[in-house]
């Protein structure tokens, strides 16, 4: 039988048309492995969300159990009608302990002690535990120990110089320092031009039992704005 010209090929009833191309047939199969691959994926994570939902629910029921468990048979206090005040809720702060630490400090260190009689007097007035001897003085005027650290004492009020002095000495020991400077000044920038805190930091020092000895630092270490401390 001959087709007509002109005429395009028709297909037989119930046969499905051919792919354009084999690369149609790959195209679908990816997409479907990728729907695949993200339906399980959405799938496992359900489940997770599921087993951590379901561990979470039998550890209250544990705790309740084991509370249940600990108080025993109760009985509820029958309710009495009465209000119970509210407390205000203090403040979570240290204040008081500061305050209390801080005082501590204060009393510690007085500004009356007289110490001229423990001073050796050369030019640079330097202190020394009595037990220890006049070499420690001089070795430590050499600089045979290396000031580990220091504290700079201007500007400050005499009450805020001896709290700051007495917490640097106890963080001195803490590390360990064997030697440190305190700067205190030599009183230029103060009222009547007095070194108020160049005579109060001695006092304090000869105060502190970690204090062995301390002397004037040399001039490239502050000179006579400066002491030089040894601890023990």
């Amino acid at each position: 039988m001959t087709r007509p010209p002109g005429r395009p090929p028709s297909h037989r009833p119930g046969r499905p048309a051919r792919p354009a191309s084999l690369e149609s047939f790959d195209a679908l199969g990816r997409h479907v492995r990728a729907e695949a691959q993200e339906r399980a994926r959405d799938r496992a994570e359900r489940e997770r969300l599921e087993r951590e939902r379901l561990q979470r629910e039998h550890e209250r029921l544990r705790e309740a159990n084991l509370f249940r468990d600990a108080i025993g048979d109760v009985v509820p206090l029958r309710p009495t009608g009465r209000i119970d005040p509210h407390r205000r809720e203090l403040p979570a702060t240290a204040v008081q302990r500061e305050i209390d630490e801080r005082a501590a400090l204060a009393a510690s260190l007085s500004d009356e002690i007289g110490i001229e009689q423990h001073l050796e007097t050369d030019d640079a007035l330097s202190y020394r535990r009595a037990s220890l001897g006049p070499d420690v003085v001089r070795r430590l005027r050499r600089g045979e120990w290396t000031v580990r650290g220091q504290i700079d004492l201007h500007g400050l009020r005499v009450d805020e110089a001896r709290e700051a002095l007495a917490a640097f000495l106890d963080e001195a020991l803490r590390r360990e320092w064997r030697c440190v400077r305190v700067i205190h000044g030599k009183g230029l920038g103060s009222i009547g031009r007095e070194p108020v805190l160049k005579a109060k930091v001695p006092r304090w020092l000869v105060q502190r039992r970690e204090v062995l000895a301390f002397c004037q630092a040399r001039p490239n270490d502050g000179g006579a704005g400066a002491v030089i401390v040894l601890l023990q």
